[in-house]
């Protein structure tokens, strides 16, 4: 694989892990995983595997994850839902890495994606030249997931039409595709399921019919439930990040983050951190997705434009720009927060002069 990719996949970026968890895995495997349960779960939230130490890749309840990888040991297809910015495609891909050794076979759903994409189009030129045939077939990644035995990932089903989402009927019941026009079908090999995210907080959102919704295990994943671990999945992130793309910056204080997330955390609660305030909250959800942007944005600002070592004026445009989605609503409420919180809360002074230069 090359090493200029922008972005490696999880498991071209993680491959010594997973190679040190698969030699050191000696437990049951189900039919055509890479690894077992137990080594899938330390592979997500991270352990100690001889002399190497696995990086957790999910911070948060353990239950949670081990509830949606022995689901996938099942014939049940897995639904990861939660809020924007919850780790949601972060999980899906490195599930489907550690459990197929690939995580490729990716349906993006949008408001335009068709029912071809879930399920198989044509190559019109075989097909006019030879008729109806296997070989003019092209099969969608679910279908190559079903052939293959592995793990197929549909982002954002939620915002696929709910005609096209209901194509997925019978893959999820039969475990099997009908091909009409050859008079076959499709069956999938053993190791072959579907993990899908979604959300309801975004606008475009296409509810679920019921039938669809028997045909999965619904896991939801919350937000961070302490500061002190969103802190950390938000560190973690920005530094591998860093990494990846060779910003010329140091790594942000732990202050500086932690005073982000204060932030978040605030106008994501509608309350101060003490308890003692409450404060209008904006109408975008303000993840650690989110935050983790922000930073990497000041991290850019700080390395090209400054001397490498990120400040408050290095944040207040990327946080500017989180809070306030909507100009109006949004903007008076950021302003109320910055005059009754930030302004007076010691140590934040140079934060809300930056805020307020920006603003």
């Amino acid at each position: 694989m090359s090493t200029s990719a922008l972005r490696a996949h999880a498991e071209h970026q993680y491959a010594e892990e997973l190679a040190a968890l698969a030699q050191a895995d000696d437990r049951p495997r189900p039919p055509n995983w890479k690894l077992s349960p137990w080594a899938v779960a330390t592979y997500l939230l991270g352990g100690d595997v001889g002399s190497l130490k696995i990086t957790p890749k999910y911070i948060g309840q353990r239950r949670v994850i081990e509830i949606a990888i022995a689901t996938l040991a099942t014939d049940r297809a897995l639904l990861l839902l939660g809020v924007p910015g919850t780790a949601k495609s972060w999980v899906s891909e490195h599930l489907s890495a550690a459990i197929s050794g690939e995580s490729t076979l990716l349906v993006q759903g949008t408001a335009g994606t068709s029912e071809e994409s879930v399920r198989y189009g044509w190559n019109y030129a075989l097909l006019l030249a030879k008729g109806p045939s296997m070989e003019a077939l092209v099969p969608s990644p679910i279908l190559r997931g079903m052939r293959e035995g592995r793990i197929a990932r549909v982002e954002e089903l939620t915002r696929i039409p709910s005609d096209v989402q209901d194509s997925l009927l019978t893959i999820l019941s039969e475990k099997a595709l009908p091909v009409p026009e050859l008079g076959e079908e499709v069956q999938a090999h053993k190791g072959f399921n579907v993990i899908a995210t979604a959300n309801d907080r975004d606008k475009g959102v296409n509810d679920l019919s019921s039938a669809l919704k028997r045909r999965f295990n619904t896991v939801v994943l919350p937000l961070p439930d302490s500061m002190d671990e969103e802190v950390e999945i938000v560190r973690s992130r920005v530094e591998s990040l860093g990494r990846a793309l060779e910003i010329p910056a140091e790594v942000p204080a732990l202050d500086q983050i932690r005073r982000l997330v204060t932030v978040f955390r605030e106008l994501r609660g509608g309350v101060t951190a003490d308890g003692k305030t409450k404060i209008k909250s904006p109408s975008g959800t303000l993840s650690a997705a989110e935050a983790i942007s922000v930073l990497n944005q000041g991290l850019s600002l700080a390395a090209h434009f400054g001397d490498g070592s990120l400040r408050a004026a290095d944040l207040a445009g990327g946080l500017l720009g989180a809070v306030v989605k909507d100009p109006v609503q949004d903007r008076v409420i950021w302003q109320e927060y910055l005059e009754t919180v930030v302004k007076e809360r010691d140590g934040w002074k140079d934060l809300y002069r930056a805020c307020r230069e920006i603003g």
